[in-house]
């Protein structure tokens, strides 16, 4: 077949018989799609509402992060927060809350590593004191456990990493709290912990979870020990 060249040759190639052409640029492979502050939004988005309800007000907040799917289909396909949404009939706090959603959602946009955060948020701490979750976990404000709902959040989507302990450390646990949960008694307080009464605050997960196990003190929650 006769193919007309009806331009100026600007540039050639000699291709031998044993090498692979070359492969047209129209059908490289596709751009992988990143998360950046110009990236628009879809007219509908999932994402989940988390329900927090704290001893500092009789109003619980409902907080709603929306996600964003990028390379949607592909094997690059990724979850992203995208935007952040915080409501409660409690109005107090109403103003500095509606600033920290936009502040959050417009981090979230930039795209890059924004599990950063999380660390900065539970690093917030309230000068008139915290608090105790149910369970025992401790909570130093209110933007502390904020931050800590958008790690779990983050945690669904894949964002975090799950560090878990390995089996023989989750086994020991397991066996000491049966051991503790079988000489209790049933407790009936909806909000006491599920933790030894005499445990201690951890300072590594911060849950009332230290027990002194073979003369260490060990936390049964997240496993850390002072004698390791």
């Amino acid at each position: 077949m006769t193919v007309k060249i009806d331009k100026k040759i600007v540039r050639y190639n000699v291709v031998k018989p044993d090498e692979p052409a070359a492969t047209p640029a129209s059908v490289a492979a596709p751009v992988v799609q990143q998360m950046h502050e110009n990236v628009a939004r879809p007219e509908t988005l999932s994402g989940a509402t988390y329900k927090v309800k704290t001893p500092l007000s009789d109003h619980a907040l409902y907080i709603t992060i929306n996600d964003i799917v990028l390379n949607q289909g592909t094997p690059h396909e990724t979850r992203r927060p995208f935007e952040i949404f915080i409501n409660s009939k409690a109005m107090e706090h109403f103003q500095w809350i509606v600033a920290l959603t936009r502040i959050i959602s417009a981090v979230f946009r930039k795209g890059g590593d924004c599990t950063f955060l999380v660390e900065e948020m539970r690093s917030v701490f309230d000068p008139k004191g915290g608090y105790f979750k149910k369970g025992g976990k401790y909570m130093p404000s209110l933007v502390a456990e904020i931050g800590d709902v958008i790690e779990s959040h983050m945690r669904t989507i894949g964002l975090f990493k799950e560090e878990g302990l390995d089996v023989h450390q989750r086994k020991l646990i397991q066996e000491h709290r049966d051991k503790y949960e079988a000489s209790m008694k049933a407790v009936e307080d909806v909000g006491a912990s599920s933790f030894p009464p005499e445990a201690t605050l951890c300072g590594k997960c911060q849950t009332k979870a230290v027990i002194v196990m073979d003369g260490c003190l060990t936390c049964l929650n997240c496993g850390d020990s002072k004698c390791s």
